[in-house]
């Protein structure tokens, strides 16, 4: 990417930040962005239709920014809402089932399964990873005529690799099941056009790769499926008040706004649209193509860099699989902050104090590259860890 991108990130320079999975860092402009938001609320209170206004920026720029129509295109405050808005709402009957691969999901796309178990008898069917793969064979598999829902993530929790979302989206609709996809780790990494993937819905926030802020998310549903969803949750932005005020209420049916803007509830998180929007305009302006080729590259390069050091890249060599992050250890083996393996632990503290920030997440080292990143954050962190393997003699020890 050009150096002038590199320098809208003050952080970039501070420490080879490899932690955009967990939370993305912030760019100039979005931090102006947010700046003058607030100056307005501080100084003249801030115009509604102006308020609106910057909502409708930052849903127009999403919906370009997945290739989706902007009534597509509900306003969230997390991808936990936005998954849930949606499972919730699908017309469940007593028998149906879910598909889903629980060891390669984050928490908040399993727990809100097993509530729908308990409310509407609904069957939860699980499946195991493949080597941290999401196996499509085994998803199909679990898939026949009583299937509502196939959801899975675009790129895994941990270790954090693609999906196979053509694949899936075809099995699934074989037996006449919907998609609903957690892009938590893929807008703003990679280029998604939901409707060439022929995915239903997707539910995304803006922290990590979309470089904004907690708080803020996005929900897509497909026109055509939801046009047909009753929304479990409804509020005043959700109906069509055909031109009244805001506040204005008639007895009768209720009428909802076309497709996924009936799931728009209250009043929005102004502020956080205002970063997102500047953030999105950021991504659009720069090309998810270019975005995406750039990540791939330099995970690329740090994970052959680190198998040849002889640590044990989950996934091995670059492949298909490999996004923007590169995951170290034991995929599944440990706890949330913590890997089974103490040799894992004692590189993660080693990369942690020499000033590499990244994370660990279910016992593996999660190394995530951003778009502030270069070539001198790669070779940072392999030298360090190439001192670290040299110092603790853990190549010779594997051998």
């Amino acid at each position: 990417m050009n150096p002038e991108i590199r320098a809208l990130f003050p952080g970039a320079t501070a420490k080879v930040y490899l932690d955009v999975s967990a939370v993305g860092l912030v760019p100039d402009p979005v931090r102006e962005a947010i700046e003058d938001h607030l100056r307005v609320r501080q100084l003249v209170g801030g115009d509604k239709n102006e308020l609106w206004a910057t909502v409708a920026a930052a849903r127009k720029g999403f919906a370009g920014l997945i290739n989706a129509d902007e009534d597509e295109v509900a306003i969230t405050k997390n991808v936990s809402e936005g998954l849930n808005l949606f499972g919730v709402s699908l017309p469940w009957r007593s028998g149906d089932n879910v598909v889903l691969c629980p060891g390669l999901e984050h928490p908040n796309n399993i727990f809100l399964w097993y509530n729908l178990r308990t409310l509407h008898g609904i069957e939860v069917r699980t499946v195991e990873p493949r080597d941290g793969h999401l196996p499509v064979t085994s998803m199909s598999d679990a898939m026949d005529e009583r299937t509502r829902l196939v959801t899975f993530p675009s790129i895994s929790f941990a270790p954090g690799f693609l999906s196979d979302i053509e694949g899936l989206v075809s099995a699934a609709r074989e037996v006449g099941a919907l998609t609903l996809v957690d892009a938590a780790q893929s807008i703003g990494a990679v280029q998604t056009d939901v409707h060439a993937l022929g995915i239903d819905a997707l539910a995304v926030a803006t922290q990590k790769s979309m470089m904004s802020l907690y708080g803020s998310g996005f929900l897509y549903i497909r026109r055509e499926v939801a046009d047909g969803l009753i929304p479990i949750h409804i509020a005043r932005y959700g109906i069509d008040l055909e031109g009244a005020h805001e506040t204005a209420f008639s007895e009768g049916e209720l009428r909802f706004k076309a497709g996924a803007l009936r799931f728009d509830l209250g009043n929005y998180n102004y502020l956080g649209m205002a970063a997102a929007g500047a953030a999105i305009e950021l991504l659009n302006r720069w090309g998810m193509g270019a975005v995406e080729t750039h990540l791939r590259s330099l995970s690329a390069q740090l994970a052959a860099a680190l198998l040849d050091l002889g640590l044990p890249v989950v996934g091995g060599p670059p492949g298909s699989h490999l996004a923007h992050i590169v995951s170290v250890g034991q995929s599944g083996g440990g706890r949330h902050y913590t890997a089974d393996d103490p040799a894992m632990n004692a590189l993660h503290q080693h990369l942690m104090e020499n000033g590499v920030q990244h994370s660990v997440r279910s016992g593996v080292l999660r190394l995530s590259v951003g778009v502030h990143n270069d070539e001198t954050d790669i070779d940072r962190a392999v030298e360090l860890a190439k001192r670290w393997v040299r110092t603790t003699g853990y190549s010779r020890r594997r051998a």
